[in-house]
């Protein structure tokens, strides 16, 4: 069977570890005896340059008629005045995960023992490999919540969630829970916030449904504060959108590289996957950014759109076998070493595969 993949390189530095990439794909293609038909497409401020709308047509039902999105980096300054519906983010992005009605974010965070010197935290808190995952709720909550106003003297937002909706992302949470350490941690905030009231008793009941998963909850404000004072603790993260987009961002932080985490979001027929961090605008075209994020988007595509897992472990395991031997770009090196380039590390991940 052909798989048709949606290909969008978008801004800054996305093309160019989109292309670092699609050459790890074609390795692992030809090594695992499958291949999968890419199509590219734009989206972002070059859409906008080329087209006036950040995700033309074209693009649209590229994406549509695809099995998968491989998505790069959008946005930068350059685009930043432009009216909000013409911005790369939410003309561009916002609007393509409305269209493929994404509802789940799977947000991998990883800090390597050999990394620990990048992440802000001490060593006392790292005391082994930091590998948590954020399940966050993507199509609901207070971003889209209605009625939702703005006026001198007044801003209104709804946070809403129904039963249906809570049991779609926390069945995501428990099944990711399930591959990993069998442990998930929901997020609420169910003290004050009657969203989370519902929230906690949805998956309070759905946990009959995984006996083989330990359940715990915690408040948002102390699950930001536990994320600091001990990440270990953390296996998977489910909860809503607005919690998520700050949890994931911290955890995000805590690894201190964003150019090493790759991101899925799930649809419920195409799936979307890019890196966590941004375009990059100040470092585009010099060849020194950081590929690991977009190559282990590729790997998190392979696995749960494709189940292609071996040529996913594959590439995890070359990414691994890099960062732990010493081969590092810029934004992960240490004093004393030296940095390679977005190609150098592409090359050195392929001859690990």
């Amino acid at each position: 069977m052909s798989y048709k993949i949606a290909v969008l390189p978008g801004d800054g530095i996305g093309p160019e570890v989109m292309k670092s990439a699609l050459d790890v794909l074609a390795v692992v293609e030809e090594k695992f005896s499958f291949k999968l038909e890419l199509e590219e497409g734009l989206i972002g401020g070059c859409a906008y340059d080329a087209t006036g709308d950040p995700l033309p047509e074209a693009t649209e039902k590229l994406c549509l008629g695809a099995d998968a999105v491989l998505l790069g980096s959008i946005g930068g300054p350059k685009w930043d005045n432009l009216p909000p519906e013409k911005t790369p983010e939410l003309g561009g992005l916002l609007a393509l995960r409305k269209k493929l009605k994404l509802y789940a974010n799977l947000r991998p965070a990883v800090i390597y023992e050999e990394l620990k010197a990048m992440s802000p935290l001490s060593e006392k808190v790292l005391r082994e490999k930091v590998d948590l995952l954020t399940v966050r709720e993507l199509a609901h909550g207070i971003y889209f919540g209605e009625p939702k106003e703005l006026t001198d003297d007044m801003g209104l937002d709804t946070m809403v969630y129904t039963k249906e909706q809570v049991v779609r992302i926390a069945r995501q949470g428990f099944e990711a829970a399930q591959r990993r350490s069998k442990k998930l941690c929901s997020v609420d905030k169910a003290n004050v916030l009657s969203s989370s009231k519902l929230w906690r008793k949805v998956v309070i009941e759905l946990a009959k449904d995984y006996p083989d998963v330990e359940l715990t909850h915690m408040y948002v404000d102390n699950a930001a504060m536990q994320l600091m004072l001990n990440p270990l603790q953390f296996d998977v993260i489910v909860t809503s959108n607005l919690f998520g987009d700050i949890l994931s961002d911290e955890s995000a932080a805590i690894c201190g590289s964003l150019g090493m985490l790759p991101s899925a979001s799930l649809g419920e027929k195409i799936s979307l996957f890019e890196p966590s961090g941004g375009s990059a605008p100040d470092i585009a075209g010099k060849g020194i950014a950081n590929p690991i994020a977009q190559i282990l988007s590729l790997a998190m595509m392979l696995e749960i759109s494709f189940e292609l897992n071996d040529a996913a472990a594959a590439i995890r395991r070359a990414v691994d076998a890099c960062v732990t031997g010493g081969i590092r770009t810029g934004d992960i090196i240490e004093p004393g070493m030296k940095a390679v380039s977005t190609d150098e590390m592409t090359k050195e991940i392929i001859s690990r595969i």
